[in-house]
């Protein structure tokens, strides 16, 4: 391979490389692991001025060293797994060992922690090389990647747009080739609205599925889940057989899903499956001009797969969905970040969204988040009878395209104002409220050649049965195939 790099293109041949087919070229010695570091490190010189996707680089003469020792293991005949020799950046929401985690807050700025959330410790030990963090909002609050520690991520399609979040910079890192796969966590949609904004597929992994946060974080049943970021299916699979699995530290973690399980199965037979379309959810939600029918555009693939496509609408009042996410998650966010709020320093350092949720949950009675837990339930429990219908049920992943990088976020949508600033987002919250696997899948582009995607949701525990129908409705589409121009400018 090696002989092959030339510095005319654009974009380096070891990047080209789908994540599936670098991690065999890798073990098959066909590409040094200092080759493969030196490749993507090329690609975020060449890409990450324009969109600020990877922040607080490593050293790159520490970086390469670990690269060299990987080449070295693998000369004796050992691997540490299938990201050997890897270049990866966690999300900066997490801990990393080592490493400056900020969680996109001027209060932790220059922190460097000293441990490894539980899917870093895992990707370090399949062999991955942390060459910096990918951005996120403060505190991942927001679907939209901008702080004041880092600044603004910026569109992988259209620089002037935002990426999404709060897995933004994983998603423009990936839609840009300047990682083979990423990491990212969603709680309101945080790998599902990147994907979309970026032309890329990101995983909402079943509770459970993926052991996430720090080892000694509050044993409780939270939104957030841990999942991965990838250009195509099978990629997806290969990072989520190394994030997920049972951890003993964690109790709701499952063992079912013991490492290297997601290796996707053979092709199947998709005639006759049923597949749900839910719309805007019977015009309850709103959504930019363009989106729907971008969206249903997308169902012919699976049409085509032989599957049967109908109308789906699940019997709940879905304000009483929103009102009961809106109560959890302040609650949530509140029993997080209380201290903070709480000291007039760090207070006067939280954006007025962080201190709004804040507020909200530490004003919250503990009647108030039991109904509300009561109403999860209940919407649970009428998904599930959805699903006696429908084996798989899809949404579109988010309800406008990517929006000026300069707006905090949009105050209307589809003529309709915004209360909240997260009610833009209110297509996520059907899948996180029921802990349901939902992958964000592109969509195809709108009426102003900009991204949308689609969620595939499938019953609890199917993150699997989800990532075979993702796969089979991209061959279908050719979705995988579609790069950013951005990636054919001259360097």
């Amino acid at each position: 391979m090696a002989d092959r790099l030339s510095t005319a293109l654009p974009t380096d041949p070891i990047t080209e490389l789908d994540a599936v087919a670098l991690s065999c070229a890798i073990h098959a010695r066909e590409v040094s692991c200092v080759e493969v570091l030196d490749a993507f490190l090329g690609q975020v010189d060449r890409h990450n001025p324009r969109v600020n996707a990877i922040v607080a680089p490593v050293d790159r003469d520490a970086v390469r060293a670990q690269a060299q020792a990987l080449d070295a293991e693998l000369a004796r005949g050992s691997s540490r797994g299938p990201l050997h020799g890897f270049p990866q950046a966690p999300k900066d929401i997490s801990p990393a060992a080592g490493m400056v985690t900020t969680r996109g807050s001027p209060i932790f700025a220059g922190q460097v922690t000293q441990s490894d959330a539980a899917i870093f410790e895992r990707m370090r030990a399949a062999g991955s090389v942390f060459i910096g963090r990918t951005n996120s909002p403060e505190f991942g609050l927001g679907g939209h990647t901008y702080n004041p520690v880092y600044g603004t991520t910026r569109n992988a399609f259209d620089p002037a747009r935002s990426a999404g979040g709060s897995s933004g910079g994983a998603a423009v890192a990936v839609a840009l080739h300047m990682l083979p796969v990423a990491d990212g966590s969603d709680m309101m949609g945080s790998l599902r609205t990147p994907a979309a904004f970026n032309q890329v597929y990101g995983l909402r992994t079943s509770v459970g599925c993926v052991p996430h946060g720090p080892a000694d974080e509050v044993f409780f049943q939270q939104f957030s889940v841990a999942g991965p970021m990838a250009r195509n299916v099978p990629d997806l699979a290969l990072l989520l057989s190394v994030q997920a699995g049972f951890d003993a530290r964690m109790p709701l973690t499952r063992r079912a899903e013991a490492p290297g399980a997601f290796t996707l199965p053979p092709a199947r037979d998709w005639k006759g499956v049923r597949v749900g379309w839910l719309g805007d959810l019977g015009g309850h939600l709103p959504t930019e001009p363009g989106v729907l029918e971008t969206c249903e555009r997308a169902l012919d693939h699976f049409s085509a797969l032989g599957c049967d496509v109908d109308t789906a609408l699940p019997d709940f009042e879905l304000e009483r969905l929103w009102h009961a996410w809106i109560d959890l998650r302040s609650f949530s966010v509140a029993g997080a970040n209380a201290a903070l709020y709480r000291d007039p320093a760090t207070r006067a350092l939280l954006k007025p969204e962080a201190a709004w949720e804040i507020e909200r949950g530490l004003a919250l009675p503990g009647t108030r988040v039991y109904e509300a837990l009561c109403e999860r339930s209940a919407w649970y429990q009428a998904l599930r009878v959805l699903f006696e219908r429908f084996d798989y049920l899809v949404l579109p992943a988010a309800q406008v395209f990517p929006f000026d990088a300069g707006w905090d976020w949009p105050r209307t949508v589809g003529g309709r104002d915004m209360d909240t600033y997260h009610r833009w987002m209110q297509a996520v919250v059907p899948a996180t409220m029921a802990g349901l696997p939902a992958l964000a899948a592109p969509a195809g582009f709108g009426p102003q050649g900009l991204p949308a995607g689609i969620q595939i949701i499938g019953p609890a525990q199917a993150d699997a049965a989800v990532l075979q129908l993702g796969h089979a409705y991209d061959q279908a589409g050719g979705f995988s195939r579609v790069r950013s121009p951005w990636l054919d400018q001259p360097a």
